[in-house]
């Protein structure tokens, strides 16, 4: 599934397609874009124009365009993967398929040269907008603050794994990757969020950071040390102690009774 580090994959592969003239918009499935917008909408919106930069916000791709054309957003749910000009950012997603099938391209742009960009969705549950809302995303997680993280979780009642995929607080992190968080910074997480302390605080934000890092140069959210034992006979890599299984925020979530507290 992706999350930040898939995304901010599929960014720098995105850097492809900057300054081609789109000659095409392919949008086979209404239901991939959002906002009621039409596949004759996005035609006329990106057509003779160009990508000039790519960017990223937590799990949001976003292009700018030409001319003082719109921005145009990509969101790939949990199966979605993007490919320009054949190349795939990342070969294959945890707990996706790994077939090919041509139903499965929800959205392109072709390339007055030839080429394309494509968004590849078995489970289409990714989605398309022009213009969107970006002041709905919380602080990109890559670049958070012990401040910021602080600010997100503060007097919160909600489950800490919750708040931190809440994407309005702290954008870009899904389930692999707060599982794996909570479980190297030794926190439980369906703890109140608001209840940590300043030590645990200092504690999840070098996590965090030091996770991403690691799991980034590994290859993307799935290579965690807990990633191998996510499944109900799973015990800590730590510490050897049988995992507990539960949903957490709505998610199937796995963590050490022993020392996750």
């Amino acid at each position: 599934m992706p999350e930040i580090l898939e995304i901010e994959q599929y960014r720098r592969l995105a850097d492809r397609a900057l300054g081609r003239p789109i000659a095409k918009v392919g949008a086979p499935d209404s239901w991939y874009l959002k906002r009621d917008l039409s596949a004759a909408q996005v035609t006329d919106a990106l057509v003779g124009r160009r990508l000039t930069a790519d960017r990223r916000i937590g799990k949001l791709l976003l292009f700018d365009t030409s001319g003082e054309g719109p921005v145009l957003g990509l969101r790939f749910g949990m199966t979605g993967r993007l490919l320009v000009d054949g190349r795939a950012a990342i070969d294959r997603l945890e707990y996706s398929s790994d077939r090919t099938n041509p139903a499965w391209d929800r959205f392109s742009l072709g390339f007055a040269d030839g080429g394309a960009l494509v968004m590849r969705d078995p489970r289409r549950l990714g989605g398309v907008e022009i213009d969107p809302d970006e002041s709905r995303l919380g602080v990109d997680a890559l670049a958070v603050k012990p401040a910021r993280l602080r600010a997100a979780l503060h007097g919160s009642r909600a489950r800490l794994k919750a708040r931190l995929m809440d994407q309005r607080r702290v954008a870009g992190l899904g389930n692999l990757l707060t599982d794996e968080i909570l479980w190297r910074a030794s926190l439980d997480p369906a703890r109140e969020a608001g209840s940590l302390t300043s030590t645990e605080h200092r504690r999840l934000h070098r996590h965090l950071r030091a996770t991403l890092d690691d799991l980034g140069a590994r290859g993307g959210s799935h290579t965690g040390r807990l990633q191998g034992e996510r499944h109900r006979d799973g015990r800590c890599p730590r510490d050897g102690t049988a995992l507990q299984r539960r949903t957490v925020g709505g998610r199937t979530t796995y963590s050490c009774p022993r020392h996750q507290t």
